[in-house]
């Protein structure tokens, strides 16, 4: 889900998901249960959790949690708790029910996601439906999966990692610390651990919808989240009702092949890239301060950072220097979301360019305008970012190492990278050391688990709307086109902007999402909208 929730490059350092903490505490095993999934118990929610709300938005707000079975077949192994937060519609008289959402990731935490949802659904919407976030299984307060019992634990494997590895010492250190985070998983996982694919998750959103008592479930999902809801449309079709799904994954390829996967996801990012570079030159200098043969310039300065290991930024501060690894991750936020706007990328490029080339370029240097960046801007992009410190969470890894079925071997992974990093040379050595250079290492027991495959042409009683950018770096519109031709019964429309996800920042989009949930209205076939602000606004 962009910048509003925890984030996947797939994740563009090596890193993945790694973290750090204790394993995650599962109830004891309990008897089976009646047939019918007990009601919710809603109570107050933690004051830490609102206080950052208006008075008169408190009490609209509760919370829970509630038991699933880790594996409904195998009920000796327990369960686990999901977190809950509700924040009840604005006029009770025309309610229509709950809209279950989920940010993303996988590992994205949706338990506060109701209290943001002012910026992505309409007041209609607010008005009509409870909004229920929760944190999926492992995630979040959802019986985090952990596998590691301490910070220095976690601190001494990472130290081992390059995020970029560049030469053959650090890929046999990465690989070799890949194979141990594998084992400590296993080891520290426990139960969970194998029981965390995105059908487990889709069949505890069932247990939910008829636990808030809904005959049939209405949901909003971003980017992994959309996985979740063509599993669920495909497992319980009579039981859709409004499925709305922004940036798209392509189900059948991400549960066959994740290689294949992951590199047609990370050639998006290059391609979107591409098209980031193509527009600043057509806006030309007034638009994007980076226009001029925008593409050799970039070459240029990637070339240099990854020759030189780093890379001076003078718009920042006089000797502001990103390193090889941050250069990239800087890039991969900006085509990926808007928390850095594109015409301050494209003068923050230019400076650097001019850095380079001193000559002539002082007056244009000293007229550059104070750039502060968020502080976040050089760490890796990932599908969803947490509510609270990422500490202690290995649910990326372990719903994508289930999910996605990886065949090579360990000594595979250096020339993958080196093949990608051929064919796509800003993005493609990192995101081959992401999921393929994890997952492959991942305990077995725990890998394609009980992942759902198929089929997923089940029609559902009203169309599954799904919406894309058509420059999407992680959610490629092409895999959106994939799903709505994969799915029994679903309508695509376009957005033609730049970045991943677009609801809350295309009125016409909006405006369709709006009449979907509301009046189970679907858009025309080949229905294509524009986003509110164009990447490089005219000044």
């Amino acid at each position: 889900m962009s910048t509003h929730s925890r984030r996947s490059l797939g994740r563009l350092v090596a890193v993945a998901a790694l973290v750090v903490g204790a394993t995650g505490a599962v109830a004891a095993p309990a008897a089976a249960g009646p047939a019918a999934p007990a009601p919710v118990a809603w109570g107050p929610c933690a004051y830490e959790d609102l206080v950052s709300l208006p008075a008169n938005e408190v009490l609209r707000y509760s919370c829970a949690r509630y038991p699933v079975p880790i594996n409904p077949a195998r009920p000796q192994l327990g369960t686990v708790e999901l977190a809950l937060m509700r924040r009840a519609a604005d006029n009770p008289d025309t309610r229509i029910g709950s809209l279950f959402l989920n940010p993303g990731g996988p590992g994205g935490s949706g338990y506060a996601l109701p209290k943001a949802m002012k910026s992505y659904l309409s007041a209609d919407v607010l008005s009509r439906f409870d909004l229920i976030g929760f944190d999926p299984r492992g995630v979040g307060r959802s019986s985090p999966v952990r596998c590691f019992t301490t910070q220095e634990n976690f601190d001494a494997l990472n130290a081992r990692i390059s995020a970029i590895p560049l030469t053959d010492e650090q890929e046999r250190s990465t690989n070799a610390a890949y194979g141990d985070y594998g084992r400590a998983c296993a080891q520290l996982g426990g139960p969970l651990l194998n029981h965390m694919s995105t059908e487990y998750v889709a069949r505890d959103l069932d247990l939910l919808r008829a636990g808030v008592g809904d005959a049939q479930l209405n949901f909003l999902g971003f980017s992994y989240g959309t996985l979740i809801g063509a599993t669920y449309a495909n497992l319980f079709p009579q039981n859709a009702r409004a499925i709305v799904m922004d940036g798209n994954v392509d189900p059948r390829l991400r549960t066959t092949n994740g290689l294949e996967y992951d590199r047609q996801r990370t050639e998006s990012f290059e391609l979107v890239l591409d098209e980031v570079l193509t527009q600043c030159d057509l806006a030309g200098p007034a638009a994007c301060a980076f226009s001029g043969d925008a593409k050799a310039k970039f070459t240029e300065l990637r070339e240099t950072a990854e020759r030189d290991g780093t890379l001076r930024f003078p718009a920042l501060s006089p000797d502001w220097r990103m390193t090889f690894e941050a250069f990239t991750n800087f890039m991969s936020r900006a085509v990926y979301n808007q928390t850095i706007d594109l015409p301050t990328v494209a003068i923050l490029l230019q400076s650097a360019y001019d850095a380079l080339h001193p000559s002539g370029t002082q007056a244009r240097t000293a007229a550059t305008p104070a750039i502060t960046l968020p502080a976040n801007a050089f760490e890796p992009v990932v599908d969803a970012l947490p509510d609270s410190p990422y500490t202690g969470d290995d649910s990326y890894a372990a719903v994508n190492c289930a999910d996605k079925p990886f065949l090579h071997w360990p000594g595979l992974v250096p020339p993958i990278a080196d093949a990608w990093d051929r064919a796509m040379p800003t993005f493609g050595r990192g995101l081959a050391w992401g999921d393929p250079g994890v997952c492959v290492q991942w305990p077995f027991a725990a890998r394609w688990a009980d992942r759902y495959t198929g089929p997923w042409n089940r029609r559902t009683p009203n169309p599954v709307l799904l919406v894309n950018n058509t420059h999407d770096p992680a959610t490629r519109h092409t895999f959106a086109q994939r799903m709505s031709t994969q799915l029994g019964n679903a309508r695509l429309v376009t957005v033609e902007a730049i970045g991943h996800t677009i609801l809350g920042r295309s009125a016409c989009a909006d405006r369709i999402a709006t009449d979907y949930l509301i009046n189970l209205a679907v858009p025309a076939k080949g229905t294509v909208c524009q986003p509110d602000e164009q990447a490089f606004p005219a000044r």
